[in-house]
């Protein structure tokens, strides 16, 4: 898959160019700015975050899975590092954080749940991962509902593959519930010019403290 994943990361910035200039690179610096202390991006692609993190950020550890997207990302990366951010580009998945327990302050998903092999283990590494009180950022596309929804299963085989394993009708909002975060700070958005991918959530996902063992 090597020719589809390189012609990926090469398209992959400019498909999405109107599409940050209408509202997703504001969406994206709303959400990234304040964080602060360890941060993990996990599908990191070719970077498009770095830009918006704020100044708070002290460690920043970039998870890539593909290698073609993360070679793109290491040319971004080290431009990071350049304002004395601690910053390491891994090639890694969702589902095996290559981080100690309990070592992040965030964890940033943007546009990346929707393509991961087990949503369910992702989410209990992010879990996993996070200190107490640590949050998962994200801002992911969702399945929409009604007439949109029955459209979005039509697509979904050939998205897939064109889009590198992006499911079109993953109820991501409801893993968050069954993962065991804390979905207060979670909304319901919308991508501009998404079309299958309009329907959208943003905001921060939060540890729910655990109950005590009977």
């Amino acid at each position: 898959m090597g020719v589809l994943d390189r012609a990926f990361a090469a398209v992959y910035d400019p498909v999405l160019a109107n599409a940050e200039r209408a509202g997703l690179g504001a969406k994206r610096r709303e959400l990234l700015s304040p964080l602060r202390g360890h941060v993990v991006e996990i599908g990191a692609g070719t970077g498009a975050n770095l830009p918006h993190l704020g100044g708070g950020v002290e460690h920043l550890t970039l998870l890539e899975p593909t290698p073609e997207m993360a070679e793109r990302l290491r040319v971004r990366a080290s431009r990071a590092a350049s304002n004395g951010t601690r910053v390491e580009v891994l090639e890694a998945p969702a589902e095996a954080l290559p981080v100690g327990d309990g070592q992040v302050d965030a964890v940033v998903s943007t546009l990346v749940l929707c393509s991961v092999d087990d949503l369910a283990g992702s989410l209990a590494e992010i879990r996993r991962v996070l200190r107490p009180g640590g949050r998962l950022v994200l801002l992911e596309h969702v399945a929409a509902r009604g007439r949109a929804h029955r459209v979005q299963r039509l697509l979904e085989p050939a998205w897939r593959v064109a889009a590198r394993g992006c499911h079109l009708t993953r109820d991501t909002g409801a893993a968050l519930v069954d993962a065991g975060f804390d979905t207060a700070g979670i909304a319901p958005w919308r991508l501009p010019a998404g079309g299958p991918t309009g329907a959208a959530i943003a905001g921060s996902a939060w540890l729910r403290a655990r109950s005590a063992p009977g």
